[in-house]
């Protein structure tokens, strides 16, 4: 299993989106080992994560994954941050095993109840046939962020250039992808939001710029775990980590290091 661990500090482990890939959050990573040991890996099944999927497990396949990360890194304890589907993972790690987790983190994830729209249920339904269509239009629904996000033009475009050497070099396999959305919908994950007793930190974008998860859908974590505390990223919406990784840095940071003083 390949993990890549940078960086000094309090300990954090970055789990990835549905795409699976952590090279695609590569700008955040890069901004938190500066200020936490940063812990992430890519999901297992995907080309590059050195594990295959065990049919058996289902959704708990990502939870193993996640034991395994403790164990070849040495860890006993640290902070998970959950990116978008990562955050469903997360959620159940720290559910299961709080004697394993400082803290808990869900970035722009989609809370129990939150149900695929009819956009995306055509590409869960029929994967490949729908990726050319979903990668020829992630740039126009990711548009506003990216504006919103970047002063001038000439750093939009080499911010897209640069994300979309990114996705080229670590493809998404959206069979994998779809099949994941379909576990997670089988599952309710309300009983884990009740048993969460470590410090959670719920962060999103603004309401106006996230096209993926609806930021509204995100703070629904603010009701169902007690204690939750909110965070908004301003000017940006689904890849606020990416497109503002200095931002999104501090902020976990911040949080990371406030929960180990507790």
């Amino acid at each position: 299993m390949r993990i890549i661990d940078s960086g000094t500090g309090p300990p954090l482990i970055v789990i990835p989106g549905v795409q699976g890939r952590w090279e695609w959050m590569r700008p955040a990573i890069r901004e938190l080992r500066k200020r936490c040991r940063t812990i992430t890996y890519t999901l297992c099944g995907d080309s590059g994560s050195g594990l295959t999927l065990d049919p058996q497990l289902g959704f708990d396949n990502y939870t193993r994954q996640l034991d395994a990360v403790f164990e070849e890194t040495g860890l006993e304890k640290a902070a998970l941050c959950g990116v978008s589907y990562g955050g469903f993972i997360a959620l159940r790690y720290a559910a299961r095993h709080p004697d394993r987790v400082s803290s808990l983190i869900l970035s722009s994830s989609p809370a129990p109840g939150w149900t695929p729209n009819e956009r995306q249920q055509r590409q869960i339904a029929r994967p490949w046939r729908s990726a050319p269509a979903f990668a020829l239009g992630a740039p126009l629904r990711l548009w506003p962020e990216i504006q919103a996000a970047f002063d001038t033009w000439p750093q939009r475009v080499l911010f897209m250039a640069r994300h979309g050497l990114r996705v080229v070099a670590a493809p998404m396999k959206p069979a994998l992808m779809a099949s994941r959305v379909t576990l997670q919908q089988r599952i309710d994950f309300f009983p884990d939001c009740a048993t969460i007793s470590v410090p959670t930190l719920v962060l999103s974008g603004e309401d106006a710029l996230d096209f993926v998860v609806p930021a509204e859908v995100t703070r629904r974590y603010e009701k169902l775990i007690s204690g939750a505390r909110y965070a908004r990223m301003e000017r940006s919406g689904h890849i606020g980590l990416i497109t503002r990784p200095a931002q999104f840095a501090d902020i976990l940071a911040r949080f990371v290091a406030s929960a180990e003083k507790n």
